[in-house]
């Protein structure tokens, strides 16, 4: 059987979701598939029922290591993928039955480098599903991926995930690509600059086959464990891949990291003023009271205010003014009546 799509799954305390993930993967219509699992360390029956299903279909591959985190765990898979595409899955969500043949089959319609596809967030029971302003159905060559791809993952947060695409695997073994090891948050990102900055063809579909469950402790949502804010500062000052030199000015890209900032800021504050039994009501304001009040917020606010203040809603306008004031009660206030009116 000539592989077609090698979907790498790293596997971490995942015992409660796994099954219903296994059981997506396993319905796919496209059958010329591999389930590449990497238990990362797990402490519970993950691996014991990764193995239960390993023994009704030979698809599955099971790689059992010590906790090195999600990276390591990727690029273990990429080692041992054959697949002429890799997808990704993170072991708590879960995919619609045609997702790796509507991609596969878009992919072959003209040898595509990537594909991408929307995706469904489900938070405090709202369904959210994330699309691009791209142009769909069609082939975006090497000078859209350079003036529109590339500076897009500047700005904007919601196209690094990786589960909502396929990537060729000859682009990502002739370049060597690799998950950035040791990232704590945001290695997907850094892994997609580097794949686009490679790739020549790719294709947007209008079509949303991956569902993000938002779970207690996951990466996301682990406010006690990562320091979501000084990850955003870090992947603000980090060095960019050389193709970004040769493609923006200076001050573009410095434009579109301080969007990037202050709209993380943003989602952060709701974030961290959202009650948990993880940290105190004292140490989540006191966090929020010195990320407002950090000196690369304060520039980038600087750089790009004028331009959020014109495009923003309401509600995050009023953020961002606060954010402006270094008004962290105000910030408090209005997030707990977001909230109030979310649930109601």
């Amino acid at each position: 059987m000539s592989l077609k799509v090698s979907v790498i799954i790293p596997v971490y305390n995942a015992e409660n979701y796994i099954t219903q993930c296994i059981d997506s993967l396993l319905n796919q219509t496209l059958q010329e598939c591999e389930f590449i699992f990497i238990n990362d360390g797990s402490k519970d029956d993950s691996q014991r029922i990764i193995e239960g299903y390993q023994k009704l279909d030979e698809r599955i591959k099971l790689i059992n290591q010590e906790n090195q985190g999600v990276s390591i765990a990727r690029n273990v898979g990429l080692r041992v993928a054959n697949g002429e595409y890799i997808g990704f899955v993170d072991s708590d969500d879960y995919i619609d039955k045609k997702m790796y043949e509507k991609l596969y089959t878009s992919a072959k319609q003209s040898d595509f480098d990537v594909i991408i596809s929307n995706f469904e967030s489900e938070i405090e029971g709202h369904k959210i599903i994330t699309n691009y302003p791209f142009p769909i159905e069609v082939t975006l060559n090497n000078d859209y991926i350079n003036q529109e791809i590339l500076p897009y993952f500047l700005k904007e947060d919601n196209l690094n995930t990786g589960c909502n695409k396929i990537y060729k695997n000859k682009v990502i073994r002739e370049n060597n690509l690799k998950f950035p090891e040791k990232v704590p948050l945001g290695e997907d990102g850094l892994f997609n600059m580097r794949f686009f900055s490679f790739a020549n063809t790719l294709k947007y579909i209008d079509y949303t086959g991956y569902f993000y469950r938002e779970v207690e402790g996951s990466a996301t949502r682990n406010i006690a464990e990562k320091d979501y804010f000084n990850r955003a500062i870090e992947v603000y000052n980090m060095k960019l891949p050389a193709i970004y030199k040769e493609l923006l000015k200076k001050e573009k890209i410095h434009h579109l990291k301080s969007l990037k900032l202050i709209k993380s800021v943003m989602s952060y504050i709701y974030v961290y003023f959202t009650p948990s039994k993880e940290l105190s009501f004292r140490q989540r304001f006191r966090y929020i009271k010195n990320m407002v009040s950090n000196n690369d917020v304060r520039k980038a606010l600087l750089i790009c205010y004028n331009e959020l203040n014109s495009t923003l809603g309401r509600y995050e306008k009023l953020v961002l003014n606060l954010i402006k004031r270094k008004s962290t009660a105000g910030l408090y206030f209005v997030t707990a009546y977001s909230r109030f009116r979310n649930k109601h």
